[in-house]
């Protein structure tokens, strides 16, 4: 989980991190009210995102060239950001937290 002074604002949008293939990957402020529309349970977990994506404790891959970062951020919660590599650089799509993650076993993990 993100640190606390991370937790008071130091990302600003849109921010970048590097997914674990060290592609800058960006959140913009698009995207992260269209997650907060969605998924508003999440409103304070953003540095978390971003963690999940450049430090997950799992990757698997989606169903159309998008990648799902998982991330264990409370004790029975999980995130999981679905994010897109392009060529140069890629996107968050969204993300939630979920405590359901069985199906995830049915996808082809690429990391670790």
């Amino acid at each position: 989980m993100a640190d606390a002074s991370r937790r008071e604002g130091t990302y600003a949008l849109p921010a970048t991190v590097n997914s674990i293939n060290g592609m800058l990957i960006r959140l913009t402020a698009e995207r992260w009210a269209h997650i907060l529309g969605e998924h508003p349970e999440i409103t304070e977990l953003k540095p978390d995102v971003l963690e999940s994506v450049s430090n997950p404790d799992r990757v698997v891959a989606g169903n159309a060239d998008e990648i799902l970062a998982i991330k264990k951020h409370e004790l029975e919660k999980w995130l999981e950001v679905v994010y897109k590599e392009l060529h140069e650089d890629g996107f968050i799509i969204t993300a939630f937290s979920t405590s359901k993650t069985a199906w995830l076993s049915r996808k082809r993990q690429i990391w670790p």
